[in-house]
Order: structure tokens, then C-alpha cells, then sequence
């Protein structure tokens, strides 16, 4: 075994550095300044979004052409003219809509708060506004407002309503952000856009569909900081309750928004919300049926739950007002293990303990909460780092006491009485004496025989050189963003990066790499280091790199690492030589071989 401390201060460094990295994009996107309703919000932790608008009667089709990716951006995406697209409100009749049905959706799938678009980018009001007869009401035969009976249908169930409303972007006003086929961008007023319609109809929002949990803005732009205060300051007066989102812009919101489709790779302080789609797209997209089955939504909340976040999931209803099957089926299959493991997610905070390959953790005082996706295959579950006294160990679901060893800050939990219970998530309570230990960012990456895969994520490497992390942001359909943390920069020989395992059994494991690589940097050498042995390779092709472009990783062998003996040790890879950036490595696989 080959234990480099110097590697081990490195994996310290950056450790700290990713978390303060996480931190200061916090810091920089929304208010400093904890708002006194937010306890609400921080303890929610699942939300439901439902895009609905005029887009939702198109169906992501126009002209006979079908459309793919965000279906609420139709209309911005086909270039269709203000005249052609006012008369798609003539046939958006949802005789469908049932506010109730729609709201006891969200409580039979363990939903604590919801949020829908008032207004979207393209312009059109799905509530009964006074400022426009671009709306509901007035410009469709459907003449009602559904804003009012969903509002007391969630608060009816306990469920916090709120709001999305798009003010600047609005592709029907001539004064509105964005729409550059129908008007001329240099000529706009913003500020005139902002008093006429955004201000007045948002007043309209706070005043006449009583206490909103939230009002969810999106895309800000034409205002400077203080009139983006001045704004926020006109609005509060009306429901000082409302939490504002971070995308009411200039960092002046009341709690954190990532990107669309984005988990941070650690745990982050503070209150914010991931926000993604059941499907591909946010507004109804009639041939897009790639719908998350409940088996991911579940693993994908626990998963923002154990960075301390929430997770806000969208829903798109159609032109009639039918919610699509596949959303109803597998968010009521999640509310069924949210009615059983609920008591480790709502309330609870990020685990410290680092992802495993098992699965993830939440806390609460005195309790921690194992995610175990993965079961080990002798059903001896490894927790590193668990330096507290355990009074007790037993399963969520049924209580069943499970034993236990602890030695040292290795505790390790008999799970082969889980076996039989099917589920994406099996929780196991760890009580325990003590105060609550800080997220443990130092630790090494367990490795493991005992899983098929273990994942050695860019997040947990230590980077030398000009060598960095960085989060990398693309998209495969329109708007569909992905992101992906991943060490870039690597050009040189002393461009080093090394990641710390603590690999827990001898054996032959594999060692793949994971990366993206464009055209001008494949075809170069670059080296893996390891228990004092060098092993060379040569990058493949991939990917360009491009933001509106898929970013596809390979998953490359590079070897086969023998362990002799359970204990820590170092990889390190770099370039053989200075040239072009070597890869954007996403990280290493370690698959044990049997």
C-alpha cells in the first residue's frame, strides 16, 4: 500500500475549495438575508412545477412540424409572428381541468408546495387579469380562471401555492424582453413594459388569489440592482409572507434556484430548490414520453435531500387540462415511499457523510439516515466516518433492528435482513449520542468488491497545476440542460489531479476513466499513476464541446490495479506531455473483477 500525504492535503484543499466554490455561487445569487418565512420551505423539500399555457394546446407541433425539447418555448423556436400566435387562444379550451383532482394529485404524492406559470415567456395570462385580454377569461372560450380554484384547492390539502411569472421575458409585447422576430430590440422600453404589464399583473398575482407561499420568477433583465430592489420592495408590501426565487435576479431572492436539471455536488447551506422535468420538456410535448419512472424520481430526491436542498419536479398538462398518465402513475408510486421513508426527507438536513457507493444521507438531530440504493453484496454496509456513539440501528419502513459493529469511526450494519424489500430506496435509522459532526469533505472515496461499480467523482479530486474543477453545462434538446462536474485545464505534466481511495477489500479492480474529449485533443498520452506503478494511455474522441451540444463521456479502461492489501491510496493522472487540454474528466470507475 502506497499512502501519500501529500495527496491527502491536496483532496483537503479542494475539498474545501468545491464546498466554498458551492457557497459563494449562494452568496452571489440570492439574498444574504434570511427571510423570516422561510423554516417552511427549508423543510418542504418536494415541490411540484406545472407549466401550462398556450403552448400546452400545441403540443410541441407547428406547421406540421414537431418540436422537441423545451415545448414553452414554441413559439420563441418556430419564430411564430404575435398575429398567427394570439389565435391559438381560440381553440385552448381545458374542459378537462379538475382543481381538485390536480391538487389531490400533489397530496397523494407527498407534495408540500406548487407552483404554476401565471404568465410564461410567451405572454399569455392563464388567470383572470385586468392589465391584458391576452388571457384566459378574455381570449379563449374556456372563460374562467383555473389560477383560483387550484389556489384553494392546494391550501384546502395543506399544500403552499405560488406562483411562476415571467417578467421581462414576454415574446407578445412590443416592450417585452426577447422576441426579436416581431420588434425591434433597439426600440424597446423596458421600464415601460415593466409599468404597464409585469408590475401591475404581478400586483394582480399578490392581491386577488390570497397568501402565496411563493412567487417564482424567471429570466430577469432591463433592470439594474436598485431597480431590481425597488421592484421587489413595491411587491412585498402586498404579501411580506411570499418567498421571492432566486431568478427574481441580482441576487435578491429569498432562496436559491440552480440551473434547470442541476444537483450541486455537495451539500450547500442555506435554502435552495433543484428544479427538473418528468419528461424532456416543461410545457406538454404530445410525442415526448421519455417520463422518469418513480424508481428515479425517488432516488432523485434523496439525493438533493442529502445536499440539503429541495427538488421541485414539473409536470406539463395538455391543451385540455389532462395531466399525462405517466406523471399521475409514478407521482402517486413516489407519494406511497414517501408515506412509508418520509420521515427522512421532509425537515431533514444533508448527511455529512459523502456519497458511497451504496447510496447517500440525510440528517436530523441524533439520527442519521442511510440511502442505501445499493445493497453490498455480503449485505455488510460500510459508513465511514462515524465517529458517534450508536444507541441503535433499525429499518425506516418496519423498525426492524438491525446489528451493527462499530470500530472506530467505521461503523458497518448487518443489511442482509433488507433483502427481501424491493424499493429504488432502502432507509436505515442510525441513532446515535452526541452533537451532529460536520460534513466530512476530507474523507477518502470508499472502494468497494461489494458493488458492481464505484464512482469516483471529479468533486473528490485534488488539482495541481492549471488543472481545475469546474461545472460544465450543455444540452441535448432545446433547452434540455444537463451539468456535469468535471476537472478541466489539464495540459501540461504538472496539470496533476489525484483522488484519495480507501479501497476496503484485496483484489483486481479496473480501472475506467470517464471523459469527454473533442477531436484536436484526442490521440494524446497521458499516464495513470497508482501504488507506485505508471500506466499509459491514449485519449478518444468523443465530443466537441458546445453549451447548445451534446457532451458525450466515454467510460475508457485504462487497467487492472491488484490490491494486495485493504488501506488508502493515491491515483493520479496527468498529461505525458504539454499539449492541447487532455480531456474534461468526469472521474473514475473502479469495477471489481471476480
Amino acid at each position: 500500500m502506497k499512502f501519500i500525504l501529500v495527496a491527502l492535503v491536496w483532496c483537503m484543499s479542494l475539498c474545501c475549495v468545491a464546498q466554498q466554490g458551492m457557497e459563494e455561487m449562494w452568496d452571489q445569487s440570492s439574498s444574504a438575508k434570511q427571510h423570516s418565512n422561510i423554516r417552511w420551505f427549508r423543510e418542504a423539500k418536494f415541490g411540484l412545477f406545472i407549466h401550462w399555457g398556450l403552448y400546452s394546446r400545441l403540443a410541441g407541433t407547428w406547421d406540421g412540424k414537431n418540436y422537441y425539447g423545451s415545448g414553452e418555448w414554441i413559439m420563441n423556436q418556430a419564430k411564430i409572428p404575435v398575429s398567427r400566435y394570439r389565435k391559438v387562444a381560440e381553440s385552448f379550451n381545458p374542459v378537462n381541468f379538475n382543481a381538485d383532482e390536480w391538487a389531490q394529485l400533489a397530496k397523494d404524492a407527498g407534495i408540500k408546495y406548487m407552483v404554476i406559470t401565471a404568465k410564461h415567456h410567451e405572454g399569455f395570462s392563464m388567470f383572470d387579469s385586468k392589465v391584458t385580454d391576452f388571457d384566459i377569461v378574455d381570449a379563449t372560450p374556456y372563460k374562467k380562471d383555473p389560477m383560483k380554484a387550484l389556489a384553494a384547492a392546494t391550501r384546502k390539502r395543506g399544500i403552499q401555492f405560488g406562483f411562476y411569472y415571467s417578467q421581462f421575458q414576454d415574446w407578445y409585447e412590443p416592450n417585452g424582453g426577447r422576441n426579436t422576430w416581431d420588434f425591434d430590440e433597439s426600440k424597446k422600453d423596458y421600464q415601460q413594459y415593466y409599468r404597464q404589464k409585469a408590475i401591475p399583473q404581478l400586483k394582480e398575482l399578490l392581491t386577488n388569489y390570497g397568501p402565496l407561499g411563493i412567487v417564482w420568477f424567471d429570466t430577469p433583465g432591463g433592470m439594474t440592482r436598485e431597480q431590481t430592489q425597488a421592484f421587489i420592495d413595491e411587491l412585498r408590501v402586498l404579501q411580506p409572507q411570499s418567498l421571492f426565487s432566486s431568478r427574481v435576479g441580482q441576487g435578491l431572492g429569498d432562496y436559491k434556484d440552480f440551473g434547470d436539471s442541476e444537483v450541486p455536488p455537495v451539500p450547500i447551506e442555506g435554502a435552495w430548490e433543484s428544479i427538473y422535468t418528468h419528461n424532456d420538456s416543461w410545457g406538454y410535448i404530445a410525442h415526448d414520453m421519455n417520463f422518469k419512472s418513480s424508481h428515479e424520481i425517488i432516488r432523485l430526491l434523496s439525493n438533493v435531500a442529502s445536499k440539503g436542498g429541495n427538488l421541485m419536479l414539473n409536470v406539463g398538462p395538455d391543451g385540455k387540462g389532462n395531466i399525462p398518465y405517466y406523471s399521475i402513475k409514478y407521482l402517486k408510486e413516489t407519494g406511497a415511499w414517501l408515506q412509508k421513508n418520509g420521515e427522512s426527507i421532509y425537515a431533514s438536513t444533508a448527511g455529512w457523510i459523502p456519497a458511497q457507493p451504496w447510496g447517500v444521507t440525510t440528517a436530523k438531530p441524533g439520527r442519521l439516515f442511510l440511502h442505501i440504493w445499493e445493497q453490498p453484496g455480503n449485505g455488510q454496509l460500510l459508513v465511514p466516518g462515524f465517529a458517534n456513539r450508536v444507541t441503535r440501528v433499525y429499518a425506516l419502513t418496519d423498525k426492524k433492528v438491525l446489528s451493527y459493529n462499530q470500530n472506530g469511526s467505521d461503523l458497518v450494519v448487518n443489511t442482509t435482513a433488507l433483502r427481501s424489500e424491493h424499493t429504488p430506496d432502502k432507509v436505515v435509522v442510525v441513532e446515535y449520542s452526541g452533537t451532529t459532526p460536520a460534513y466530512n469533505a476530507t474523507a477518502p472515496v470508499t472502494v468497494s468488491a461489494q458493488y458492481a461499480v464505484n464512482p469516483v467523482n471529479a468533486v473528490f479530486a485534488a488539482v495541481k497545476g492549471q488543472a481545475r474543477v469546474e461545472s460544465l453545462t450543455y444540452s441535448h434538446y432545446f433547452g434540455d440542460w444537463k451539468h456535469t462536474t468535471c476537472i478541466t485545464g489539464m495540459r501540461a505534466p504538472e496539470d496533476a489531479v489525484s483522488f484519495t481511495v480507501r479501497v476496503t477489500e484485496p483484489g483486481d479492480y479496473k480501472l475506467v476513466l470517464e471523459y469527454a474529449c473533442p477531436q484536436e485533443s484526442a490521440k494524446q498520452e497521458g499516464r495513470l499513476e497508482v501504488d507506485g506503478k505508471t500506466y499509459m494511455f491514449r485519449t478518444l474522441r468523443t465530443s466537441e464541446f458546445d453549451k447548445s451540444a451534446p457532451l458525450l463521456f466515454i467510460k475508457h479502461p485504462v487497467t487492472i490495479f491488484t490490491v494486495q492489501k485493504a488501506g488508502v491510496y493515491t491515483i493520479t493522472i496527468s498529461p505525458c506531455r504539454q499539449g492541447k487540454e487532455l480531456f474534461k474528466l468526469k472521474g473514475i470507475i473502479a469495477e471489481p473483477l471476480k
